[in-house]
């Protein structure tokens, strides 16, 4: 079987639901690698989905997904989130002990987060964070066998965006499809929010979001339908959205 009639089958699932157990054969001389980049004759696996020896199997319901060349992984309504390194994610500071920090990002377990990871931060010049406060940090250890390490700060020790959170704003949770929905280059539904209140927005990988808009009004009907963008479709949020824009709602 060619490359191209062996990743034929997957294609034409693309778009589907799958469930665990679902089964793809491939031939034993194709890879497929879970950290190498894509490669034409290589496929990427993405969440969802296990190379088992000759077979690649489904671990969790969703609609199978597909990215070219050839990255695949499984969309889901899932909601808890397992840490990864690199990923950045808004937490809450619960507790503060000596030089760290405890983060709490929805979690297994709470996250640290040392003073000293904040741009400009010394022993002299410390961050201003107090227990209550949000924080937009990217991880730098995530592994189940060491406890999670966030940073502010990136490998240049640039902030680039990360940090502690200004007044203001309202902190929702969503589910882990509708983030990657909201962070893909292209997202229709960031684009028609932006038509109708001005936002900012700050979305983490963990499912939280971030909102604040001109007024506090606006910043409960921006959460709102954000959160009802969760179970609908496409038809179904432009309807929606219509609806606000004509004041209906």
């Amino acid at each position: 079987m060619s490359t191209t009639g062996m990743f034929a089958v997957l294609k034409e699932k693309v778009g589907q639901v799958v469930v665990p157990g679902d089964e793809f054969c491939f031939d034993a001389e194709n890879t497929i690698s879970l950290s190498e980049s894509a490669k034409p004759d290589r496929a990427v696996c993405g969440p969802g989905l296990r190379r088992t020896g000759d077979r690649l199997v489904v671990m969790k319901s969703g609609v199978l997904r597909h990215k070219p060349p050839l990255t695949f992984w499984i969309e889901s309504q899932q909601k808890r989130y397992v840490a990864t390194k690199g990923e950045t994610v808004i937490g809450i500071v619960t507790a503060r002990g000596g030089d760290i920090f405890r983060v709490d990002f929805g979690g297994s377990e709470l996250a640290s987060l040392s003073y000293l990871a904040f741009e400009g931060a010394t022993k002299r010049n410390r961050p201003n964070v107090q227990v209550g406060d949000l924080v937009f940090a990217q991880f730098l250890i995530a592994n189940k066998d060491m406890e999670p390490e966030l940073v502010c700060i990136d490998g240049s020790g640039r902030a680039n965006g990360m940090g502690v959170f200004g007044p203001g704003g309202l902190l929702i949770k969503v589910s882990l499809g509708l983030v990657r929905r909201l962070l893909a280059p292209k997202s229709d539904i960031r684009s028609d929010l932006e038509q109708l209140f001005p936002c900012e927005l700050v979305v983490g990988m963990n499912g939280r979001v971030w909102v604040r808009a001109s007024s506090v009004q606006q910043t409960l009907i921006v959460a709102n339908l954000l959160q009802s963008c969760d179970t609908m479709t496409t038809q179904q949020r432009q309807q929606l959205f219509k609806k606000v824009q004509q004041g209906a709602l």
